[in-house]
């Protein structure tokens, strides 16, 4: 696993909520629970998100945002629209009868065929489980969005095709086309021409650099040090060092703490039945007493402390998962 899809760890469409609708104007759609991540994309037509305290964005046929929670948005056909805000929270969501969960988001009065002017629009709203998951969240705008043309469309292919049909197994293809379009678009949004990607996502093109983070990363709990990273990477210590420092932002080993304390925190979360020093073991650290040092110090608190902290978000931290449906703008059709 690399930098960028070792943050993906956590975020997966089985424990998401996904919606397909064809919506005819007037509509309004408002998203007001707070899922942390919201992926919205028009397989045909065209409608406007318009983000709380944000300009409004105009989304066509092809187009994916990404909306980051937890503030709440809408989706209209047109800015102004007459049509009265349905809100889409614990009753947002209609389930086809003897269909799975994706069928059907939100009624459509039009009566019969939705006609012209008609979009239909495909919305996962994505719980985020763990530290590491936050830590792309932190790297995301508000409003992420990509335009048609690039590796995406491939993707919508494929979820238009699924989504006209009802085959078994059809919930298993679809929440696995949600997760691809997730990451294209993320991966797209941080290639775009003049974009400006997180340092660590830029640093994964350098050749010293990017394998320095792919060893980091294929095995965070190898002793490490600045040499032994820099014989395997094929430099001088001091080369690798500054290289990694200009890039990333922060010297090798900081980087490392870092990211061991994040799978640190998942698994104290994860598995309560893992003693600390079983935790410590598994992210590089032979002696429970440093390691919860090393925790306490980036942290804030010791392991024992973090875990039990409080789990609800919104409580000075949201330091645990957050659970399928919880501060989601969708509800399952299950």
């Amino acid at each position: 696993m690399d930098a960028f899809g070792d943050l993906f760890r956590g975020m997966r469409a089985q424990g998401s909520l996904f919606a397909c609708t064809t919506l005819s104007p007037p509509w309004s759609l408002h998203f007001v629970d707070g899922a942390p991540l919201t992926l919205c994309t028009v397989l045909g037509g065209a409608g406007w998100i318009v983000p709380e305290g944000r300009p409004p964005e105009r989304l066509g046929a092809g187009e994916t945002v990404i909306v980051r929670g937890p503030a709440p948005f809408t989706f209209v056909d047109e800015v102004g629209t007459t049509a009265e805000p349905v809100a889409c929270g614990e009753h947002c969501t209609t389930p086809e009868e003897g269909g799975t969960r994706y069928r059907r988001g939100w009624k459509d009065d039009s009566g019969g065929d939705p006609g012209a002017g008609a979009t239909t629009l495909i919305v996962g709203a994505y719980p985020v489980r763990g530290e590491i998951s936050r830590r792309l969240l932190d790297a995301l705008p508000v409003v992420l969005r990509v335009a048609p043309g690039g590796g995406s469309d491939a993707v919508l292919d494929h979820l238009a095709a699924e989504v006209a049909v009802d085959t078994p197994g059809q919930q298993v293809v679809l929440d696995r086309l949600l997760d691809w379009l997730l990451v294209c678009s993320v991966r797209e949004y941080f290639d775009r021409p003049g974009g400006e990607p997180p340092a660590w996502y830029a640093a994964q093109r350098d050749p010293v650099v990017g394998g320095a983070l792919r060893l980091l990363h294929a095995e965070p709990a190898a002793p490490w040090t600045v040499a032994a990273l820099a014989d395997r990477a094929g430099v001088s210590r001091s080369t690798l060092a500054k290289r990694f420092a200009d890039l990333v932002g922060e010297p090798p080993l900081t980087y490392l703490t870092r990211w061991r304390m994040a799978l640190a925190a998942d698994l104290l979360v994860e598995r309560e039945a893992t003693t600390v020093a079983e935790v410590a073991r598994a992210v590089g650290y032979s002696d429970a007493f440093a390691f919860s040092a090393a925790f306490k110090r980036t942290r804030g608190m010791s392991p024992s402390e973090f875990r039990r902290a409080d789990p609800l978000p919104g409580s000075g931290g949201d330091r645990r998962a957050v659970a399928p449906g919880a501060g989601s703008g969708l509800r399952s059709g299950r």
